[in-house]
């Protein structure tokens, strides 16, 4: 009986233990081939932790390698929510909501989520670092990345632009040649242990690749220069807004590029569209008395006129159409190199009128309005100059003194530059070349030329006339001692509501210097100065200023180089 019970129990254990094996095996069974795929991705959640690594984006420099924008070393702050207590979650709200001003609500959502990474705040000021990691919070770390940094805050910001918060490209350069700034991200994976401490220890691991550095045409002091004087200029003449550009006439090459409103690299989400809008490339305005370089241009070129021949002015008023032109003051007979000097419009229309319509309209289009000048930059226009086939019976007195027709400053400082550099234009460029970060030279980029104009006979007989501008004309505040300087002043009546406004212009100067070897060719436009608000009163000093500086710089670089 005793052996009986005992072979029942010993059966009994035996059943039990084989079932268990059964299960447990049908269990394996079943993980093996149902579960491996999730458990595997558990593991690698929990044990390989997978960094994606920052290139560093390139730095930008002026021509003379002085660094207008650059990458610092700043810290961003991550939890790993999922080795977190509720209580541990709770205090880190509590605290960090108000070091990071952000909202608790946010903090705790970020938290709650059930991710091994989650980050809580992106490259934070160093006190901040050091405030997070005194207080020892479980679950927080910090990661090295790197932060866009403009030294010099506002200076030369329409052309520098921005980047945001990934080290990506949003305005400016920072936008135009993200491709070559931005680099490529690399990636490695870390080994963690269950209690998800690094073990320092590198599964894989691919090198980021750090972003190529511009060099641009850009001069830093000059630069300062420009702005410098617009600053003040603003303020003398309570212009809304205003734009300035400097450059080399024989190369193409911007050494300055000036506007305001502006606003500071540093703090961007402060500023407004207006205040960000690179009104020397992206805005565009009926530019007035300085186009009438091209009426004057297509004469001589055509033949049609000498600088000596007399032109009837009208005593002031004359009549095209339906429409009376009027002049500033009232002129009788001028030659027609006084109709340039003293900016008469009727005179510049009885010229346009003997030329005609089609001839205007050609040299227009040499000297590329209505057309983009192609320079390296994000934003530019085309402006409109309207063929002839869309004029009206008044538009041959409107065109040749800058009426409907629409230009961007840059167009009509590449135009009288094509008059300084012979007759040739040529294309405005802001990056001289690309290098890596071991300076070795990647591309490098050389002064392209465009098509002819005039001729070189025509572009000399324009130098001299733009000359007596600044010596005998409307342009007598541009003069530049011991420089002789060749200009255009414009005045421009703005349109309101389809009219022209009797109390709003813009007032514009371009010219370039030395007249007879030109270096610098520059252009200076208002807009709404008052109460002054001829171009020859507000902007053709802030010409003076400008090149009278920026050659004096210029100089005395050659004599210490």
């Amino acid at each position: 009986m005793y052996i009986r019970k005992l072979s029942v129990r010993f059966s009994s254990v035996f059943l039990i233990l084989i079932l268990a094996l059964l299960f447990f095996s049908l269990k394996l069974f079943f993980i093996q081939f149902f579960r491996s795929a999730y458990l595997t991705s558990l593991y690698e959640k929990q044990h390989n932790n997978s960094i994606k690594l920052e290139p560093i984006r390139g730095t930008i420099y002026d021509r003379k390698l002085r660094p207008l924008a650059l990458n610092i070393v700043v810290y961003s702050l991550y939890a790993n929510p999922r080795i977190m207590k509720k209580e541990q979650k709770e205090k880190a709200v509590e605290v960090l909501a108000g070091i990071l001003n952000l909202p608790a609500d946010d903090m705790r959502e970020r938290l709650d989520k059930k991710k091994y990474f989650v980050w809580l705040a992106r490259k934070l000021p160093m006190d901040k670092v050091e405030e997070i990691k005194a207080l020892k919070l479980k679950g927080l770390s910090f990661m090295k990345e790197s932060k866009r940094y403009y030294p010099n805050q506002s200076l030369g910001a329409h052309l520098i632009g921005f980047a945001g918060i990934d080290n990506q490209g949003l305005e400016g350069l920072e936008l135009f040649t993200d491709r070559y700034l931005k680099g490529e991200y690399g990636w490695a994976q870390i080994l963690q242990d269950a209690k998800q401490r690094q073990l320092l220890i590198e599964k894989s691991y691919v090198p980021p690749r750090d972003g190529l550095s511009l060099v641009l045409t850009i001069d830093e002091t000059i630069q300062y220069i420009a702005e410098r004087a617009l600053d003040k200029a603003m303020k003398e003449n309570h212009a809304k807004a205003a734009t300035i550009i400097v450059m080399d006439p024989r190369t193409g090459e911007i050494l300055a590029m000036a506007n305001r409103p502006t606003y500071n690299l540093a703090e961007v989400t402060s500023s407004n569209v207006e205040s960000r809008t690179n009104r020397g490339i992206a805005f565009v305005y009926e530019p007035g008395s300085v186009f009438k370089i091209v009426t004057a241009a297509a004469a001589l070129e055509e033949g049609k006129f000498t600088e000596t021949d007399k032109v009837f002015c009208e005593n002031g008023e004359y009549r095209v159409a339906n429409h009376t032109l009027h002049d500033h003051d009232p002129y009788g007979t001028l030659t027609f190199s006084e109709v340039i000097e003293k900016s008469s419009n009727i005179g510049t229309v009885k010229i346009a009128q003997k030329l005609g319509p089609a001839t205007i309209y050609k040299y227009g289009k040499l000297f590329h309005f209505g057309d983009k000048t192609g320079i390296d930059l994000e934003g530019e226009v085309n402006g409109i100059f309207k063929s002839p086939s869309q004029w009206s019976k008044v538009t041959i007195s409107a065109v040749p003194m800058g009426q409907e027709v629409t230009v961007t400053p840059l167009q009509l400082l590449s135009a009288i530059s094509a008059i300084a550099n012979d007759g040739v234009f040529m294309k405005p460029f802001v990056v001289k070349y690309i290098k890596d970060n071991k300076d070795e030279l990647i591309k490098d980029v050389e002064p392209q030329i465009g098509d002819r104009a005039i001729s070189v006979q025509t572009a000399q007989r324009m130098k001299v006339i733009l000359t007596k501008v600044v010596d005998n004309g409307t342009g007598k505040k541009a003069q530049i001692p011991g420089v002789r300087v060749a200009g255009k002043t414009g005045t421009a009546q703005k349109v309101s509501n389809g009219l022209y406004s009797h109390n709003k212009f813009y007032a514009s100067f371009m010219g370039f210097a030395p007249a007879e070897n030109p270096r610098l060719a520059a252009i200076v436009i208002f807009d709404e100065p008052h109460p002054q608000y001829y171009g020859g009163s507000v902007a053709a000093p802030v010409f003076q200023e400008v090149i009278s500086d920026a050659l004096k710089y210029l100089d005395a670089n050659q004599s210490g180089s």
